[in-house]
C-alpha cells in the first residue's frame, strides 16, 4: 500500500520529513506547500515529481491526498488540522499543536473523534521514540533498580536564541522543554502532583531562557528538569549538556548522547551494563512506520504518540512557566549580548538549532 503524503511548511522539518518520507516505501510525497517563493523552489529541486504550492488548501484538500504532514508554526495548526481532519485526511504534526492551551484540548477531542473515523492523528513527540528513553523504561520495569524513586532530567545546548521566530511556540521551556516534561511522564508511568519552578531571564530577554522544575508525581515519584537554550552560546567551540538519570531505591541507570550516539550506563541489582547505539535524532522514521503500520493496518500503533500526550505535556509546560514567574525572576545579561549571539548565529555553517538557509546549496 502506497501512502500519498501533502507537507504544509518547508523549513527545517519540512524537509527533514521529506526525506524521511523518500527512504519509506510506504509513502510518495504528492503535494508540498510553502508561502515563501524561495522555499517552494527548494521543494521543487528537492521533490521534483511533486505538485509545489502557492495556496495552503491546494495542499491540504488535494483529492490524492491521504495524509498531511503539518510543520509550520503553531499559530496556524489549529485550522490546519481541523482543516484536515474534516477532509477525511490522516494528520501528522509537529508540536505544541497550537498556540493556546483551550485550542490543544479542543484538537485532542478532534482527534479522538477522528479515530473513530478510521483517521490516525499523530505528534512529533520525538523522545518519547527514542530508543533509549524505551530501555531506560524496560529497565524499570526488569526491577534492576528497585523501585523508581528519583528521576533527574537535563537538555541544555546553545539552541535557539530568543528572538529567532518561534514566538508561536513560545519561551525554551515550552518550546523545548514540553518535550521533556513529557518525557518525565513516559518514564514515571504517572501524572504530575506538585511543582516548583525557578527561570531566568537570560540577556535581560523579556522571557525567561532558562528553567529548573522539580516536584512530585502522583506514583510518590521525584523529578527535576533543567532546560535552557544557553549553554555557551558564545564560546569558541559548542557543545551540550543532555543527559537522563533514574535513581530506584537499589540501583541507578544514567543516559547520555552527543546527538550522534547515546549510551546507558546501566548499574542494577544484579546487571552492570554499558548499553550504545547510534542516537537517532528526531526518529522521523520511527513516527513513519509507526503510522504507516497504523493505516495499513487499520489499528493505532501502540507506540505512536497522540495528541493528548502533547497537550498535557504543553499545558504542564505552560504551568511550570506560570509557577516561575510568582517567584523572583533575575535578568542577567544584555540585549546587546543577545544580538551579537543572534549575528552569530546567523553567520553560523554548523551549531545547535539553527534556522534554515533558503539556497540552492541547502
Amino acid at each position: 500500500m502506497e501512502i500519498t503524503v501533502a507537507i504544509i511548511g518547508f523549513g527545517r522539518m519540512g524537509r527533514s520529513y521529506l526525506q524521511a518520507f523518500n527512504a519509506d516505501s510506504h509513502y510518495r510525497v504528492t503535494h508540498i506547500y510553502d508561502p515563501s517563493p524561495e522555499c517552494r523552489e527548494l521543494a521543487q529541486r528537492m521533490a521534483p515529481h511533486a505538485h509545489i504550492d502557492d495556496q495552503e488548501e491546494d495542499a491540504l484538500l488535494a483529492p490524492d491526498v491521504q495524509a498531511v504532514c503539518l510543520c509550520a508554526l503553531a499559530d496556524v495548526r489549529f485550522r490546519q488540522i481541523q482543516t484536515a481532519l474534516a477532509a477525511g485526511k490522516h494528520v501528522i504534526t509537529e508540536k505544541p499543536l497550537s498556540d493556546s492551551i483551550e485550542l490543544e484540548w479542543e484538537l485532542v477531542s478532534m482527534a479522538e473523534e477522528a479515530q473513530q473515523r478510521g483517521l490516525f492523528t499523530t505528534v512529533n513527540m520525538y523522545l518519547l521514540n527514542s530508543w533509549y528513553h524505551h530501555e531506560m523504561r524496560r529497565i524499570v520495569d526488569s526491577g534492576e533498580l528497585g523501585e523508581l524513586a528519583i528521576m533527574r532530567i537535563c537538555h541544555m545546548t546553545p539552541g535557539l536564541a530568543p528572538g529567532e521566530g518561534h514566538e508561536a511556540e513560545g519561551p525554551s521551556f515550552h518550546d523545548c522543554g514540553m518535550h521533556y516534561v513529557g518525557l518525565a511522564r513516559f518514564l514515571a508511568q504517572s501524572e504530575y502532583q506538585t511543582w516548583h519552578a525557578q527561570a531566568l531571564r537570560m540577556w535581560s530577554w523579556k522571557d525567561p531562557w532558562w528553567l529548573q522544575v522539580h516536584g512530585t508525581m502522583q506514583n510518590g515519584v521525584v523529578f527535576d528538569i533543567t532546560q535552557g537554550f544557553v549553554y555557551g552560546q558564545m564560546s569558541k567551540d559548542q557543545t551540550h549538556n543532555s543527559y537522563v538519570e533514574l535513581i530506584g531505591t537499589q540501583g541507578f541507570c544514567h543516559m547520555t548522547h552527543d546527538f550522534k550516539t547515546a549510551v546507558i550506563h546501566l548499574h542494577g541489582v544484579n546487571v552492570t551494563e554499558h548499553i550504545e547505539h547510534p542516537h537517532g535524532g528526531k526518529n522521523v522514521d520511527v513516527l513513519l512506520r509507526q503510522m504507516a503500520e497504523s493505516i495499513i493496518t487499520g489499528h493505532r500503533h501502540p507506540d505512536m504518540p497522540h495528541f493528548r500526550d502533547s497537550a498535557i505535556a504543553s499545558e504542564m509546560a505552560w504551568k511550570m512557566l506560570d509557577d516561575a514567574r510568582t517567584h523572583e525572576m533575575p535578568a542577567i545579561g544584555t540585549l546587546d549580548e543577545l544580538e551579537r549571539i543572534r549575528e552569530r548565529r546567523r553567520n553560523l555553517k554548523d551549531g545547535y538549532g539553527l534556522l534554515p538557509r533558503n539556497n540552492k546549496n541547502v
